[in-house]
């Protein structure tokens, strides 16, 4: 198991942050990587420069820090399974954008979410009907792996809370369906608790796992306040560990801590840093 990385999202830090901060930060806290984010405005957005970027890289290699992933949460605004053609293309030009910036940060693998038939967390977010929505995200990821394919970054499809790929055996049909190397599952190990265990997952997705996302879910809680700390939660860990052993995983698996805590906030990239190394087997402790 030590051979997997450790990498914390950028998401997991006080959003009043800057890049520079979070690496900072990152590094002291002890992990390999550190995911970013590509945002509608801000230091990483899609009107974001070859130049900027490279100064992204920059700070990454000074401070002796992989960049373990590229997350997005634009698709939460733009859906490639809405009803609105518009903002089906919308979105996969936002996907488009990630695969070009993640080339340039030398990212091997971009989580998207292809998609939704509901999302309950977002008030009046339109639903979609079931067959309709998986056949417009098959088609707009279909239609984006000759991109992906010239980046060289793969696409990573997470499993969300979207109302869509409710079980392991849907989302490798889908993965399977497109058929290509550069389409795989960008695995979240907490989203999947309320409704089933991540380790059949991880049995089931295989060799289609690009990269890991680890959080920990409370099932008596319920909703999204059932996230909490590595470790406070339902998450089997070791079991967890031992399918990625069997896969032969050997990726990032990243901590996406959300939200930060309200006071002390740096206190949770060093609280998860230190679980992580748990549950990596990198101490004894």
């Amino acid at each position: 198991m030590r051979k997997m990385k450790k990498g914390i999202n950028i998401w997991s830090f006080d959003g009043d942050k800057s890049i520079a901060e979070c690496i900072t930060l990152a590094k002291r806290a002890g992990f390999d990587g550190i995911e970013l984010s590509l945002n509608g405005t801000g230091e990483l957005s899609l009107e974001v420069t070859e130049k900027e970027i490279d100064e992204v890289k920059a700070r990454l290699q000074d401070a002796e820090l992989e960049i373990a992933g590229l997350a997005s949460g634009l698709y939460w605004d733009y859906s490639m399974t809405s009803e609105d053609l518009a903002q089906r293309n919308k979105a996969i030009d936002v996907c488009k954008k990630q695969l070009e910036v993640a080339s340039q940060l030398g990212v091997d693998s971009i989580l998207v979410i292809p998609g939704a038939v509901g999302v309950d967390f977002i008030p009046d977010k339109e639903v979609v009907d079931y067959e309709i929505a998986y056949e417009r995200a098959k088609e707009a990821i279909s239609s984006l792996v000759p991109f992906a394919q010239s980046a060289g970054v793969a696409i990573g499809i997470e499993n969300v809370w979207n109302k869509m790929f409710l079980s392991p055996l849907e989302l490798r049909s889908f993965i399977d369906d497109i058929g290509s190397e550069y389409v795989g599952s960008y695995f979240d190990v907490g989203n999947v608790v309320h409704s089933g265990y991540p380790e059949q997952w991880i049995k089931i997705l295989g060799h289609r796992i690009k990269k890991v996302h680890f959080k920990d879910y409370r099932r008596e809680a319920g909703g999204l306040h059932g996230f909490v700390d590595l470790l406070a939660g339902d998450v089997d860990y070791p079991a967890v560990v031992k399918a990625l052993e069997a896969i032969d995983y050997s990726g990032y698996v990243t901590a996406e801590m959300i939200p930060p805590y309200k006071h002390y906030s740096e206190q949770i990239i060093f609280n998860t840093s230190s679980s992580m190394d748990i549950i990596l087997g990198r101490t004894n402790h």
